[in-house]
This record gives structure tokens, C-alpha cells and sequence, in this order.
């Protein structure tokens, strides 16, 4: 098309003159007519689908963004908390260990010989080295305390492995008398400004006091650092023999990086915190206002914003669903998961705004688009109008059979991308260029516009469709990993029909991810069974591996020969090669001579087992544990001999059985426990199992679980006859 003079010259403003100039007035007229009412019809037609079109666009994008917003926060949130809950239960085993260790240190005595721990000094400053501290009303050359000393000197042996591998800042250990041997690289810091060692009024601290009155494995709240200087947490527990408190044992975390990771993280309407119990701000960005760390007296669960103080205190009692808060008139989308070893909370938040720019972006666009269209179409419609109008009064007569062979020209391609257009409104965006439209006039540019249009709108819904099928497949993927991970145990039940000296049923119900529990039993020959129980420490793929490994190790060495303690120690051994990811399983092993009952087990820092005598009911076999298998290099297990009469039962499992937690976080504990195993304790293993899956269900609802339960349930019949 060309203009002259402001004529378009192979327009439309051209077929209407050539039509008005070969056209009677009635011809005309009509011919008018038609185009006023199609141009009209299609005007309404393409407003009305674009308001729709909007709606559904606005509605699919929002609602797709939604679901992947929620579905990522509440991943990266859950994640988050599980590996800060990971670190502090890895801090709880560690101090766990050394408690134990330093109860068998103080019981047998005689066992050891003294060992010379040295107070601080500046050249160990950078070096790991074990040092030992006063408080001030102690005499350092006093006898007992020297003895004191060098007896409880030999736990730092244990401190330096445990720090080895990583995840503390300190290890260390305080008695009644006021002695402290820590272990750390921090040596200089414990000196005075003349050079002399400082006092540690070790009884005075709060994790000290905490153990005590706590009587097991305490938690302190974020505490400044006695030589230091930094912030952290510290974990703890006191240590008895024979009811007289011998020394509190811990280790301190630094969590200044925590404090570091919440505020490099936060970005302009997206950052995450982390509340205590008592819904006080323990970190938080400093970027944002809503919740702020300076009000270290505030409880936001009594927040003047009712919004915030419903979600806080949901989020504190174990709601883990994403919800929308308005704030100041903001909506905000804030999910919370709980970090349950401290008593923490992390919640992150999302500008609901943010959500909605792809598809304002994209209307925005469609609008433009349109509008751009529509002008081109109206501003061409009316120079037409008014030209159509002057050259029908000239050219009256002419143009009566031209008109309705131009007529039927022009509104054919018009008549047509209505119904295009209409079709749009039942959510078929495709629209193509055929040759109807090719009339190198403004419907053709009008075509091309929406051409352009189908194909912006059809690529956006392939990619959301793309992104949630790419989301889709890799949960996929994970769940065939679990239930490969599941084939690996031994499940026909009974195993040995032909053997009936023995009843035998084992069960896993696994967590969401991959874990590392696992349970196994074999013949090591005709006469004796073996039985194991065993959880790798941590989750996901790297325990899966090092559980595929154990288990093979364990059944390999077992099948030739030795007794369990035997077995543990050169499966230890084995596994403590390279174990560069510092993995460790606990494993109870039993081994059971089918002719007479008799057996013998080792535990490997595992759960207690329970067992039951003929008429009567399942209690608990405690007794002391041995380390846990690839904790350290030569360890020596010990060996615990038992005695079974026909009838009897042995019922071992996992800690995801009395740490199953319901919404409140309250956990299943071994006194559910028990009550469920004594609800038909006469009954088979199989009906035993299914007695504790149901009383762990009926217990935790529908509360989410992150550890696998496994269990094991054997009743010895007596020799074969």
C-alpha cells in the first residue's frame, strides 16, 4: 500500500471508492450498512475477547505461579530446617558419645592411666589442642584435682575425633570441683592481658545448669561465647555413676553464619527469619520491618497485627502449610518449619506481588498488542467512512453490480476472523494467516497482530506446562529410588517354611525421601540365625549408599563365623576406610543358637530392644551401649549374652518408631510403644507389627514424618523336632 495526497492507494478507502463510483445510492447504502454492522459486531467481538482472554490468562498464570511458589517455598523451607535440624542433631550424638564415654572413663579407673593436660597458652593459638581451666576457688595443685585431671584427660582423645569431624566449634567438659578440659583451637584467648590462663567458673554457666536441671541432652538458648566473643548454641548433659553427678559434657556451635546466611539471603520482598518458642525474633534481615530482631522482649504471637500473630503462633505449634498474611495492606506468602532439636522456627516469606509480575508482564503486552491493532483497524475505518461518504454522493448511479462483488470481497476475511476470534473465547488460542487475510490491507495487518498474539499466548502455556511436568518427574524419580532402596531387604515371610523352630516378620514403611534404615536375618548355618537391625546417621542419597554398604559388610563377615562383637569390629574397621563424609550406622546384631535358644548380641549404639517371656508382657532390655559402627577407627564392642525359652520374644526396630511425632510435635515414645506391643502380645509377629503400625498412625494423624519406621519381630519355638 502507498498513500497520494493522503489517499491509501490499494486500501480499503480505494475498494470503497471503486465500489461508490460503480454503485446506485440503495447499493450503496446497504453495502454501508453492512460494513457498519460487521465492523461493529467484530469491534465488540475482539473487546469482549480480550477482556476474556485476560481473565483466563490472569487466572492460568496466577494460578500456575501459585502452585509453584507454594510447592518451592514449602520444599526450600522444609530443606532448610531439616539441615539446620540435621546439625543439631549431629551436635546432640556427638555430646551424646562423649558422655558415654566418659561414664566408662569414670567407672573403671583402673582401666587408664593419667593423662597430662596442660592449661592454654598463646603458642597453641590455631592449633587443636586440649587445655585445662580453673574457677577460681580451685588449687590446681590439689591431689585429687591433679588426679581428677589426668583421669578424665584421657576423654580428649574422643574430643579430638568427634571435632574431626566436624560441625562444632568446641568440645569440653566441666565438673562439680570446678575443672574444665576443653578442646578447640582458641588456646590464646584464654589468656589474661599479662599471659596467665583466666578462670572458668565453669558451674555458673548457663548450659551447665541447664544439663543439670534438665537431667539429659539440654539445649541453650543463643549465648555469647565465654572466650570468644561470638554467638551460639550450646549442647550439653550431665554424666552419673552410681547417682553422683561426675561432670557436665558438651560442644558449642557458632551460629554467626546462620545469622550471615538470613541476611545475604534476603532479597527485595523474599528473605526468610527464625523465631524461638516464645515467639522472640532470633535472626532476621535487616532489610525488612516486619519482624524485627532488636524487640528481643516482643512476642509476636501477641503482635498487634492479628494476621502475624495467628501465623506465628500455627508456625510455633508445627503448621507447616503456606499461608497468605496482609500486612500493612501487603500480602505476603509465609510458610514456617520447625527446627524441633532447639525449639526454633524458620519461616520464609514472599512478596505475594512478586507472584504476579509474569502475568501482568504478559497481559501488559497483550494489552499493547490489541491497542496497537485496533487503532491501525479504526483509524483506516474511519478515513474510509468519511471517503466512502463523498464519493457516494458524485457517483450515484455507477457501481450496482460492482458494489456486491466488492461487498461480498471485503466482508468475507472480516466475517471469518470473527469467528476466529469467537472460538478464542472456548480456549482455542490458535489463529493462523490463511489466504482469506491476505488482502495487503489493514485486515491483514489486523490478522498478523493476532497471528502474533496466538502464537505469545500458546508459547507461555508450553512453558508453565513444561516447568510443572519437569517438577512432576523428579519426585518421580525419587520415589523409584525409595522403593529400590526397599526391594533390597528380604521380605518373604515366613523365610524358612520348612525351619519351625522360630517365627519371624519384619517390616519398613518408608519416610518421604531416602533414608538409611535397614533390617536384615540369614542362616549362618543350619543350627543359627542371624538378626540385624541398623540406621545410617543422616537422610538422602549418601546414607542409601553407605546403608547398601553396611548391610553387605555385615552379612558378608557374619557368614564366616565369629560372634557379633567380632563381626561389628571388623565391619568398623572396613567402613572406617575413607569415610571421608564421616557417616556412621548404629546396628544391633544378634546371633541365636536355634537348638537351645541361647544368643548373643551386640549393640552398637542402637535403640533398646524389647522382649517378652511366655505370659508375660514386652519390656525393655537396657543395658550399655557400645559406640556406633564407623565412629572410630579400633573401637571394641562389647558382647551382651541372653537366654530364650520357647514362646519368647524379641522385638527390635528403629528410632523412627518412638520419635514418630504428631502435629504437636509430641513424640510416640517407648511407653506407646510397649503399650502397643502388649496389645495382643501373644499373637504372631506379623499381628505384633501391625499393632504398633497402627498405634503409631492412630498417634501421629496425618502429621508429615521424615525418619523411616522399620521393626522386627522374633519368637523362638524351641528346637526342630
Amino acid at each position: 500500500m502507498r498513500k497520494f495526497l493522503g489517499f491509501v492507494i490499494g486500501g480499503i478507502q480505494q475498494k470503497i471508492f471503486n465500489v461508490f463510483l460503480f454503485t446506485l445510492l440503495f447499493v450503496s447504502i446497504a453495502f454501508f450498512s453492512v460494513i457498519a454492522y460487521q465492523t461493529k459486531a467484530l469491534s465488540t467481538l475482539v473487546s469482549d475477547a480480550n477482556e476474556k482472554q485476560n481473565a483466563a490468562v490472569q487466572e492460568i498464570s496466577t494460578s500456575l505461579m501459585n502452585t509453584i511458589i507454594e510447592g518451592s517455598l514449602q520444599k526450600n523451607t522444609g530443606l532448610e530446617a531439616y539441615i539446620a535440624g540435621d546439625l543439631f542433631s549431629s551436635l546432640k550424638t556427638k555430646v551424646s558419645l562423649l558422655g558415654g564415654f566418659l561414664q566408662y572413663v569414670a567407672e573403671n579407673p583402673m582401666a587408664y592411666t593419667d593423662m597430662l593436660i596442660n592449661p592454654p597458652t598463646a603458642a597453641n593459638n590455631g592449633v587443636l589442642s586440649a587445655q585445662v581451666l580453673y574457677e577460681e576457688r580451685v588449687d590446681p595443685e590439689d591431689t585429687w584435682i591433679t588426679d581428677q585431671v589426668g583421669l578424665y584427660g584421657n576423654v580428649s582423645s574422643l574430643m579430638f575425633s568427634l571435632y574431626g569431624t566436624g560441625g562444632v566449634n568446641s568440645m569440653f567438659l566441666g565438673t562439680p570441683e570446678g575443672v574444665t578440659i576443653i578442646v578447640d583451637e582458641v588456646s590464646g584467648m584464654k589468656l589474661d592481658s599479662s599471659g596467665k590462663p583466666i578462670t572458668a567458673p565453669v558451674t555458673q554457666r548457663p548450659w551447665y545448669k541447664g544439663a543439670i536441671a534438665t537431667q539429659g541432652v539440654y539445649f541453650s538458648d543463643v549465648e555469647v561465647d565465654l572466650f570468644t566473643g561470638n554467638i551460639g548454641i550450646v549442647c550439653s548433659m550431665p554424666v552419673y555413676v552410681k547417682g553422683k553427678l561426675v561432670a557436665v559434657v558438651g560442644a558449642d556451635l557458632f551460629v554467626n553464619s546462620m545469622a550471615d546466611y538470613i541476611e545475604n539471603n534476603a532479597q527485595e520482598g523474599i528473605f526468610s527469619c527464625i523465631i524461638n518458642s516464645e515467639g522472640h525474633v532470633v535472626f532476621a534481615p535487616k532489610t525488612q520491618d516486619i519482624f524485627s530482631v532488636s524487640a528481643a522482649d516482643v512476642d509476636l504471637r501477641k503482635s498487634e497485627d492479628a494476621g502475624l500473630a495467628s501465623f506465628v503462633t500455627d508456625a510455633i505449634n508445627g503448621n507447616n502449610e503456606v499461608q497468605i498474611v496482609t500486612i500493612g495492606g501487603t500480602d505476603y506468602y509465609m510458610i514456617a518449619s520447625n527446627i524441633n532439636e532447639v525449639n526454633w522456627t524458620l519461616i520464609s516469606v514472599v512478596d505475594k506481588a512478586l507472584t504476579l509480575a509474569p502475568a501482568s508482564m504478559m497481559i501488559g503486552e497483550f494489552d499493547q498488542i490489541s491497542a496497537e491493532a485496533s487503532a491501525v483497524f479504526e483509524a483506516g475505518l474511519g478515513k474510509s467512512r468519511a471517503t466512502l461518504f463523498v464519493i457516494m454522493g458524485i457517483f450515484f448511479v455507477l457501481g450496482t453490480a460492482s458494489a456486491l462483488i466488492l461487498a461480498s470481497r471485503i466482508v468475507k476475511p472480516l466475517t471469518k476472523m470473527t469467528k476466529k476470534i469467537a472460538d478464542m473465547q472456548n480456549g482455542n488460542f490458535d489463529f493462523e494467516i490463511e489466504d482469506i487475510y491476505r488482502t495487503k490491507d489493514e485486515v491483514e495487518v489486523l490478522a498478523e497482530a493476532f497471528a502474533d498474539l496466538s502464537v505469545r499466548t500458546k508459547n507461555y502455556i508450553n512453558e508453565i506446562t513444561t516447568i510443572t511436568a519437569e517438577k512432576e518427574r523428579i519426585g518421580a524419580e525419587l520415589n523409584v529410588a525409595a522403593k529400590i532402596q526397599a526391594d533390597m531387604l528380604p521380605r518373604i515371610f515366613p523365610p524358612y517354611p520348612n525351619n519351625e523352630s522360630f517365627d519371624l516378620f519384619a517390616s519398613m514403611i518408608p519416610a518421604k525421601e531416602v533414608g538409611g534404615d535397614f533390617y536384615d536375618f540369614f542362616m549362618i548355618d543350619k543350627d543359627h540365625l542371624a538378626l540385624v537391625m541398623a540406621d545410617v546417621s543422616g537422610k538422602g542419597v549418601p546414607a542409601a549408599l553407605f546403608m547398601v554398604i553396611a548391610k553387605t559388610m555385615i552379612k558378608d563377615r557374619a557368614i564366616q563365623g565369629g560372634t557379633p562383637a567380632e563381626i561389628l569390629g571388623d565391619v568398623n574397621a572396613q567402613l572406617c576406610e575413607g569415610n571421608e563424609a564421616s557417616l556412621f550406622v548404629t546396628v544391633w546384631l544378634a546371633i541365636i543358637d536355634l537348638r537351645t535358644g541361647d544368643g548373643m548380641a551386640a549393640n552398637a549404639g542402637h535403640e533398646h530392644p524389647a522382649l517378652r517371656h511366655l505370659n508375660s508382657e514386652f519390656h525393655l532390655v537396657e543395658y550399655k551401649h557400645s559406640p556406633a559402627v564407623a565412629m572410630m577407627d579400633g573401637m571394641k564392642f562389647r558382647e551382651h549374652p541372653f537366654h530364650l525359652e520357647p514362646g519368647d520374644t524379641v522385638f527390635v526396630y528403629t528410632d523412627g518408631v518412638p520419635e514418630s511425632t504428631d502435629k504437636a510435635n509430641r513424640l510416640f515414645g517407648n511407653d506407646r510403644m510397649l503399650d502397643a506391643l502388649n496389645r495382643h502380645n501373644d499373637s504372631d509377629p506379623r499381628t505384633i507389627l501391625d499393632d504398633v503400625s497402627a498405634g503409631i498412625s492412630e498417634f501421629i494423624g496425618d502429621a508429615e514424618q521424615f525418619d523411616d519406621t522399620t521393626m522386627l519381630c522374633f519368637r523362638y519355638k524351641g528346637p526342630r523336632q
